[in-house]
C-alpha cells in the first residue's frame, strides 16, 4: 500500500506546469489528478485535466477504467478543503482507495480546491474531456520557486502578457543575448543580462546585481519572473544563486530544491563551476563537491 502525504499547493501548480517541447501533462503515465468532491462542484469549476472520483452505492471511491493508477508517476487528490491526512474527508477515503493500487505515494491537496483556487484562479476550468492535441498545446506557466514571489520561466512565457498578467509579475530579469523583451511594451521592469548559454561565458559577474534586484522586489511582496531562451540552463543558474544568497543554502541544497520545483533544470559545466566559486564567495567555502555524479 502506497503512502499518503500532504502537498502544497505549489507543488501541484508546478506539476501542472511541467513541460519539455510541450505540457508533460500529455504524457499519459505522468499525472493522474482526481477530483474527490461532489458530482455538482466538479460540474461547475476544477483544476485543469481533474477527473472526478464517483462513488457506488456503498459509498467507496472509484475511477473511470481508463485512468490507470497503478502506471501513474504522480497521483494528486484533492476536495472542497481538506488540510490534514487524519480527516475523515472525501480526499482521504479517495486517497486510502487509490494508495491499495498506486506504486507511488498519494498526495492531498494541502486547502483543497478552495485554496489552490484561490491562489491560481487561472488553472480552474470546467473542461471535462481532452484529447492529446489538445493537452500538448496545453499553455503552461512559469513553475514557481519562492510561493508567491519568484518564478522561472522561457522567453516565450516572459512574452505572453496573459501569463504575466495571471502571475502578477512586477520585474523580469532575462538572461539572454538579445534584448527582445525590452522592445515590448509591458508595465514590468526588465533586468537584460546579455550572456549567452556556453560554458565560457561569464555569469558569476552578474550574480551580485541579479541577487540585489530580486531582492528589492520580493521584499516589498513583488513578484519576478527569471528567464532565458528555453529556460533550462541560464536562468536556473541565476535562480540557484538566488537561492544560495536570499535562503542560505549551500549550492547542493538549492540544486535539489530547484531540481523538486523543475526536474529537467540544467545550468551547463561551466556555470556549474561558477556556482561552487559563488558558494566560496558566500559561505567563505566550497561546502559542495561537484564532482559527484548528482550533478
Amino acid at each position: 500500500m502506497a503512502a499518503i502525504m500532504m502537498f502544497e499547493p505549489q507543488e501541484l501548480y508546478n506539476l501542472l506546469n511541467q513541460s519539455s517541447r510541450v505540457s508533460r501533462l500529455a504524457e499519459i503515465n505522468f499525472l493522474c489528478l482526481v477530483d474527490a468532491r461532489e458530482t455538482q462542484d466538479y460540474k461547475v469549476s476544477h483544476i485543469i485535466t481533474a477527473k472526478h472520483a464517483k462513488t457506488d452505492s456503498k459509498g467507496s471511491f472509484f475511477l473511470p477504467e481508463v485512468v490507470e493508477v497503478d502506471s501513474m508517476q504522480h497521483v494528486v487528490i484533492y476536495d472542497s478543503n481538506t488540510s490534514c491526512s487524519q480527516e475523515q474527508s472525501r480526499a482521504v477515503q479517495c486517497a486510502r482507495a487509490l494508495s491499495k493500487v498506486s506504486l507511488y505515494p498519494v498526495h492531498i491537496v494541502k486547502g483543497g480546491f478552495q485554496r489552490f483556487s484561490a491562489l491560481y484562479p487561472f488553472l480552474r476550468t470546467e473542461k471535462i474531456l481532452y484529447n492529446i492535441m489538445e493537452l500538448e498545446n496545453l499553455q503552461t506557466y512559469p513553475v514557481e520557486i519562492i510561493a508567491g514571489l519568484l518564478y522561472m520561466g522561457d522567453q516565450k512565457q516572459a512574452m505572453d502578457s496573459s501569463i504575466s498578467r495571471d502571475l502578477k509579475v512586477s520585474a523580469v530579469i532575462s538572461i539572454s543575448e538579445s534584448n527582445t523583451l525590452e522592445s515590448l511594451k509591458v508595465n514590468q521592469s526588465i533586468l537584460n543580462i546579455p550572456v549567452a548559454d556556453s560554458c565560457s561565458s561569464d555569469l558569476y559577474s552578474s550574480f551580485e546585481k541579479i541577487c540585489s534586484f530580486i531582492g528589492s522586489y520580493i521584499k516589498k511582496g513583488s513578484r519576478v519572473l527569471i528567464v532565458s531562451r528555453q529556460g533550462r540552463s541560464r536562468c536556473s543558474a541565476v535562480t540557484i544563486a538566488f537561492l544560495m544568497f536570499h535562503l542560505k543554502y549551500t549550492l547542493e541544497e538549492a540544486w535539489r530544491y530547484l531540481l523538486k520545483c523543475k526536474p529537467n533544470m540544467r545550468p551547463n559545466s561551466g556555470f556549474l563551476e561558477q556556482l561552487s566559486d559563488w558558494e566560496l564567495h558566500i559561505r567563505g567555502a566550497k561546502v559542495t563537491d561537484i564532482s559527484e555524479p548528482y550533478f
